[in-house]
Order: structure tokens, then sequence, then C-alpha cells
């Protein structure tokens, strides 16, 4: 599939790319991305194709990261008796798809979905502060850093005390330390900076399927 490709040629599509804080990692980490949205994406900073992520061709992609909506298992609807009900979940179906075309892929949801021996990243584990934990299943074995004890506690969203961690969520600031802690994210509107991924998340996971892309399989093993 991307056998004969170098590291600059290889393709990525960002499924569900919102605005694109994990399409920026992914690119930061070697590919060519192009994102797939149903909604448009005016600040998307690559390729945009406005699509339902489900119905979208996977044909000539190397790896594919896909993040369906979350909103049916977060804790913040969840908090709300039948609010999480009226969210799609499109996790099962996603995943289908990804199976069916064979590549190599990662699901981003939040903690709490129901993603297949996921591994869990964390902010503290880059150094920021914020905790911000999320989880992502693939077929490539993927390894997270060290997670830290959470000894600094975490302010509510809006509500951000010095001292504490940020809380990226909801009417989230000040703005610009929300931006510093996910990792510099500046063409973003406060909505969609709540929505997104830190680009140190994706980069991190998007070198290794790039590193699997890139090792002969006579030697993947060795």
């Amino acid at each position: 599939m991307g056998g004969k490709s170098t590291v600059s040629n290889f393709k990525a599509l960002d499924l569900f790319c919102g605005a694109g804080g994990a399409a920026k990692g992914i690119a930061d980490a070697g590919f060519s991305v192009t994102g797939v949205d149903i909604v448009p994406q005016p600040r998307f900073p690559f390729e945009f194709v406005q699509r339902d992520a489900l119905d979208t061709d996977l044909t000539g992609f190397d790896f594919v990261w896909a993040s369906p909506p979350c909103q049916r298992h977060s804790r913040m609807t969840g908090c709300r008796e039948g609010l999480s009900a009226k969210y799609p979940d499109l996790i099962e179906a996603t995943r289908a798809k990804l199976q069916a075309w064979g590549g190599l892929y990662i699901i981003e949801n939040v903690v709490g979905a129901p993603l297949i021996s996921p591994v869990l990243l964390c902010g503290a584990m880059f150094g920021r502060d914020t905790y911000r934990h999320r989880l992502f299943e693939s077929n490539v074995a993927l390894s997270a850093p060290v997670h830290p004890r959470h000894v600094t506690p975490a302010s509510k969203a809006g509500h951000w005390k010095p001292g504490t961690f940020i809380s990226v969520a909801g009417n989230c600031s000040p703005m610009p330390l929300a931006r510093q802690v996910m990792g510099g994210i500046d063409w973003m509107t406060r909505s969609e900076l709540v929505e997104s991924i830190p680009p140190y998340f994706s980069k991190h996971l998007a070198l290794q399927v790039l590193a699997q892309l890139t090792t002969p399989p006579e030697n993947f093993w060795d």
C-alpha cells in the first residue's frame, strides 16, 4: 500500500478532522495530510474535503486517523440523564470501515468510549500544564510516555487559577494559556480548540505508525 513511498510522500487521511489539531501533529510527524469532515472547516490548515467520513474512499492512503464524535461517551453529557443518548455513536461503524480497508489506523476518543485495548495519553506526559486524557485504539502496537502522578489540581473549565492545570473544555480561559498547553494551536476559535487533539499527541503516535511503514517487513521484529 505505502511501501514504495518516501517519508515525505506518505499520505494520511484525518476523518472527522475538525479544525486540525490532530492533523497538525500528523503532518509534523512527516505525513501529507488530507482532512475530511461533514461540517465546513475554513481554518483547517491542510487539504480539506467536506464529506461524510463514513462514505469516504480510503484508497491510496497509507494511514488513517479517525476521531468520531465523542459526545455520546463524554462525562459532560453523561452527567445529565438521557443527554448522551441524543448523540450518535459512530465508533463501531468507523472501526468496521477501517478494518475492511485493511491499512494502518488510529481511532481517537474520550475516556469511557468503547475502544479496544486503547493507549491513554495525558498532557502531563508531555510536560504540559493540562491533563486532557484521550484514548487511542490502533492496529499498530502503540506506546505512551510514562504517566506521572496527578499532583497538581485541575481547574474547572473557565475558572483557571494560578497553580492549577487548565481544563481545555467548555468556556475555557484564559485563551493564551489554553493555546500554549495545547501545543501552540493559534488558528482555532475557542469552540474549535476545546474539541481538538493536542498536536503533540498525534505526532507522538503518528511517528510510531511511520516507523512501521518505513521498516521492511522482514526486519520489523528484529
